[in-house]
């Protein structure tokens, strides 16, 4: 949509509603010197207001302000804000770029110094136009020097997506629409399925041109960072769409949306262990980041996976060994925890990676000496295809990290944390690398698309994984596994590993990953507390639609 042309302004008539009454004309306040500057003499300035704004100052601003813009007068309304330079060219572009008009804004009652509004208006272009509506907010604030009551600055208060630098435009798009469907060849839209809209938007600024489409006529938000994808608001004029086929099952997808939509900050993703596809990305997150695929958090235990396998392959231990499981383990003058100090006596590896022993899996990797600062990461590059920066799933996504560390920084990555960063999709490939055997590269769009390149991995030796395997499984069916409960009503063959990050003392972040059958998730839920509690019942429910 990038297009770059200019548009001249249109006429049209500007309304502002307030309380179901109709103004033709707009008020400015008494005094005319805008924004939170201003040249003031000495006993002026000893009358500057101090202090929240007042019931009656916060009506008269949002009042003046929604007039001003109601009517097109951006220089008005630009100076009832506390950032007249910064406000007046976004507000110009409502009418000139984005071709606004015939605006009529309705104020809700002030919630303390917020004002809703809900926006009616049309756009016009080339002979086309089509009605756009939307709710937005002000706030009121204090100016810093003027004391005048005024409109705290946001682009959010034009439009509830709009960002810093970005801008509104309306004109033929120079990208075709695109109809995304799902593997099975279901339509997929923003609408249905929320998360996805992001998605969507970058497939049709990736694969637009080459979809076969032709432009239509829209609405949409520019960004500043021209990296990112246009977000298409309003069609006018439709052109031809051109067929994009994603990985996504749509029943997948569904339970994803469902899930996360439980619990604040969630995210998940899923992903079929034998081709790799990815088949659901969902997220629940107050600022819309996709950190389903491009997160970057400590994974806490469910990254033992990764240990295990590396403990396993360096003959440091198997699932049938016993293994010490006290309740601490100290590493180099710090002292790891198990959680509320549990401990095994004579346990099983297995059965410490079912409980989620700590020290389990972090007292064998003193015998690595030197190399276990670089251990990790090097299992991880080398069968779970992580950490190489090389991931092409078609969109832009985070392949992890597991640095080298050192001191204690080499135990905490063990067990998921210090400087190991993980998204959900990243573990949903580990556990998918665990159920099959192998590394496959999770994708959402075809390669033969556009000849990109797959990361690859070595294959697991046969032992290892089926050793993974049973570990994982043992997890979801001892009365003491940690993925017993929340994988209770998942059927067919199953497993999993639950984990907890702590992030600075706050409460844990809940981590989750398993399979079923051929289908592996992970998820996230920031603050959500043990493994088991938030992120479980989340990826069971996306594994629920696999059955």
């Amino acid at each position: 949509m990038r297009s770059g042309a200019k548009v001249a302004v249109i006429g049209g008539a500007f309304v502002l509603v307030a309380g179901g009454i109709g103004y033709g004309a707009y008020s400015m306040l008494g005094d005319t010197v805008g924004g939170d500057g201003g040249t003031r003499s000495a006993s002026e300035s000893s009358k500057v207001k101090t202090g929240p704004p007042s019931a009656e100052e916060i009506a008269e601003t949002s009042k003046g302000f929604l007039d001003a813009w109601a009517a097109g007068d951006a220089a008005a309304a630009s100076l009832l804000t506390n950032n007249e330079s910064g406000s007046a060219p976004v507000l110009a572009s409502y009418g000139e770029d984005a071709r606004i008009g015939k605006v009529k804004i309705t104020p809700g009652p002030a919630v303390g110094t917020k004002v809703p509004y809900t926006v009616k208006a049309t756009v016009s272009y080339d002979g086309k136009s089509k009605p756009l509506a939307y709710a937005s907010e002000l706030t009121v604030v204090r100016g810093l020097t003027t004391g005048k009551a005024l409109v705290d600055w946001a682009p959010t208060v034009v439009h509830p997506q709009l960002t810093e630098g970005a801008t509104l435009r309306t004109g033929e798009s120079s990208t075709p629409t695109i109809e995304a469907v799902d593997h099975n060849g279901k339509v997929l839209t923003k609408e249905k399925y929320p998360s996805l809209g992001p998605i969507l938007d970058t497939l049709r600024e990736k694969y637009g041109e080459s979809a076969g489409g032709s432009p239509g006529i829209e609405t949409w938000i520019e960004p500043a960072d021209e990296t990112q994808p246009d977000v298409s608001l309003l069609t006018l004029a439709k052109g031809k769409p051109g067929k994009v086929q994603t990985t996504i099952d749509a029943g997948a997808q569904e339970a994803a949306e469902r899930a996360v939509r439980k619990y604040a900050e969630a995210s998940v993703a899923a992903v079929q262990p034998s081709t790799g596809a990815i088949r659901a990305i969902a997220n629940n997150r107050a600022d819309g980041y996709n950190a389903a695929v491009s997160g970057q958090l400590a994974p806490g235990s469910t990254m033992k996976i990764v240990t295990a396998a590396m403990i396993i392959q360096n003959g440091l231990g198997n699932m049938n060994a016993r293994v010490e499981c006290p309740s601490t383990v100290s590493w180099e003058g710090v002292t790891f925890h198990n959680l509320k100090d549990f401990s095994i006596t004579d346990g099983t590896l297995r059965e410490a990676f079912a409980r989620s022993c700590n020290s389990t899996f972090i007292k064998p990797i003193k015998q690595l000496g030197e190399q276990a600062g670089s251990a990790l990461g090097q299992e991880a590059r080398d069968y779970f295809g992580l950490g190489q920066d090389n991931w092409q799933t078609g969109i832009p996504t985070f392949d992890g990290s597991i640095p080298e560390s050192s001191g204690a920084e080499t135990a905490a990555s063990y067990i998921g944390q210090g400087k190991v960063l993980m998204s959900p999709l990243n573990m949903a490939s580990v556990t998918a690398t665990v159920k099959n055997g192998a590394f496959k590269q999770p994708y959402l769009v075809a390669r033969k698309l556009d000849n990109r390149p797959f990361a690859t991995a070595r294959t697991l030796p046969a032992n290892a994984a089926e050793q993974l395997r049973e570990m994982m499984r043992y997890t979801v069916t001892s009365p003491t596994g940690t993925g017993t409960k929340a994988m209770a009503g998942v059927v067919g063959d199953k497993g999993a590993k639950t984990g907890s990050a702590e992030v600075d003392g706050q409460v844990s972040n809940s981590w989750f990953t398993g399979f079923s059958n051929d289908l592996a998730a992970a998820a996230v839920v920031q603050s959500g507390g043990h493994g088991g509690e938030a992120a479980g019942p989340v990826v069971a429910e996306v594994l629920r639609a696999s059955g």
